[in-house]
């Protein structure tokens, strides 16, 4: 077999499709692949997808994560057809999605629209600032930021939710700073 030239392939998102409740299964056996044929260069990033809901049981409401797509996961990949069959014969997964099981790639609007990517997002918060939570299951609360971590563009924020104050953890993208009227 030719030996494949990785620089030259762009990096791009595949949809894998899996057993049902396999998909945190089948992200190990593919990362353990990867690194057993080499192929950590090629198979960049696994996704589940997931969402925070608002969950009540027993009369108590907590924020849980959720599976968004039950039998999928997204990989991130440079793609050849030298490696097709090392990712669909991983314990777990049952193929790509696609005509006729053959890859089709996100394209960049599916890609923003899931989230599949890091968006480096400048803001210029302090903690005490007062915030809006623009996006996610929070969308339309008010808080105020208790923590800032720029490293991983996240911040801690306490909204109240439920008749009292709580801290929550939210990404950078989801929030807007609200301007002080003084």
């Amino acid at each position: 077999m030719e030996k494949v030239d990785v620089e030259n392939i762009e990096p791009k998102w595949y949809v894998l499709h899996t057993y049902t409740g396999y998909e945190k299964i089948a992200k190990e056996n593919l990362e353990t692949m990867a690194v057993k044929y080499g192929l950590e260069d090629r198979i960049l990033d696994i996704i589940i997808p997931m969402e925070n809901v608002i969950q009540e049981k027993n009369g108590k409401k907590k924020l849980i994560q959720r599976k968004t797509m039950p039998g999928y996961i997204f990989v991130k990949m440079r793609y050849g057809d030298d490696i097709w069959h090392n990712v669909t014969l991983t314990h777990g997964v049952t193929g790509f999605t696609g005509p006729k099981g053959r890859p089709l790639a996100l394209t960049e609007d599916d890609v923003k629209r899931m989230h599949l990517e890091r968006v480096t997002v400048e803001v210029d918060l302090t903690p005490g600032d007062k915030i809006e939570v623009v996006d996610g299951p929070l969308t339309g609360q008010i808080g105020t930021v208790v923590e800032l971590d720029k490293e991983s563009s996240r911040c801690k924020v306490n909204v109240e939710m439920f008749g009292r104050d709580t801290l929550v953890d939210l990404d950078y993208s989801q929030i807007i700073k609200i301007k002080d009227n003084n």
